[in-house]
């Protein structure tokens, strides 16, 4: 498999992975061209949620909402084959309440995974990720809504992710390559708007 992440911009990816797409979090940015096959949607905020954006979605596809990821109270696991996404606890601030948000830990068939923050602060699981070994980690830090970047920062430390991400960085903006920069974390990877990585087990 060869899996790719297309970063559209604020809290929006596209992942390709084998013939199939995912996106996370429609709202920012362009990209949207790829037939869906999976949407995962962290949680119930405008700029996280606009699947009419993705004009083209394959028979079967599947939308996860929040409330389907953490149904009574029980954070859940799909497998779809072509991946397992497993849902994480999000919140712990003012502005997201840990009961309506989730993040998403994507598990590829080769040994990749991705975890995706979702809209959050620190929050009382992110030890327990670190058993996981993640192998790339996007981390909200806008420090408005949600942690600001040196909380970030420490979050990464704590789940210990070798590739460490800021995104959904400014309100209004797609990306912003200076806060981006001040996201002192190990294993920092800086992807811009529009820029789409490649994913390995390095």
């Amino acid at each position: 498999m060869s899996e790719k992440i297309l970063y559209q911009g604020h809290g929006s990816l596209r992942i390709t992975a084998d013939g199939k797409v995912i996106y996370v979090d429609p709202y920012a940015g362009g990209g949207y061209d790829k037939t869906a096959d999976l949407i995962l949607i962290t949680h119930d905020h405008h700029d996280h949620t606009d699947i009419g954006k993705i004009k083209n979605r394959a028979p079967g596809c599947r939308i996860i909402t929040r409330k389907e990821a953490l149904e009574g109270g029980t954070y859940k696991t799909f497998d779809f084959g072509f991946v397992s996404v497993e849902a994480t606890e999000a919140g712990y601030n003012r502005n997201h309440n840990v009961k309506e948000c989730v993040g998403f830990i994507l598990y590829f068939p080769d040994g990749i995974s991705v975890y995706v923050s979702g809209d959050t602060s620190t929050t009382k699981q992110m030890p327990d990720l670190a058993l996981k070994k993640i192998d790339y980690a996007f981390f909200c830090c806008d420090g408005i809504y949600n942690m600001d970047i040196e909380e970030a920062a420490k979050c990464a430390v704590t789940v210990g992710a070798k590739h460490n991400i800021p995104y959904h960085m400014k309100p209004g903006k797609l990306f912003d390559r200076k806060r981006a920069e001040s996201f002192n974390a190990p294993g920092r990877l800086i992807v811009a708007d529009g820029e789409e990585i490649v994913l390995t087990r390095e």
